[in-house]
This record gives structure tokens, C-alpha cells and sequence, in this order.
């Protein structure tokens, strides 16, 4: 006889403390790596905060669309 409230049927479908912290990674990581070759075009073109602020800009998406991905596929199964 199970409580069915306690979840005897687990799914692996959805997130878990450790998905999330890998999805932290990969704002965080996707924004930094912007963040650095946006310094280095500002470095090379002599272009102060036009590079850094586009590598910012850049890395924000590339995070927000891999968390989309990752989440999807998550929510999979």
C-alpha cells in the first residue's frame, strides 16, 4: 500500500538540485566568456567599452538560449 502523495511512481523527468546548478554554470560561464572576448576586441580594436558591453549582450543570449534547451530537454524526459 503506497502514499501517493509521496511519489512512489519517480519519474527522472524535470529538474534537480544538481541540473540547476549546472544551469547557473551556464549563465554564469556563457556571460564571463563574453565578458572576456569583449575585452580582448576592446584590447585589439581600441574600442573601451563598445566591445565589452556587445560581449555582455552576446553572452546573455547564448545563456538564456542554452538554459532554454537545457530545460526543454529536461523536461523531456
Amino acid at each position: 500500500m503506497g502514499l501517493g502523495w509521496m511519489g512512489d511512481e519517480r519519474s527522472d523527468a524535470g529538474l534537480r538540485g544538481r541540473d540547476l546548478i549546472g544551469l547557473g554554470g551556464l549563465l554564469a560561464g556563457c556571460v564571463v566568456v563574453g565578458l572576456v572576448v569583449g575585452l580582448l576586441v576592446d584590447d585589439a580594436a581600441d574600442s573601451a567599452p563598445v566591445g565589452v558591453l556587445i560581449g555582455i549582450g552576446l553572452g546573455i543570449l547564448a545563456g538564456a538560449v542554452g538554459f532554454v534547451v537545457k530545460v526543454r530537454a529536461a523536461l523531456r524526459g
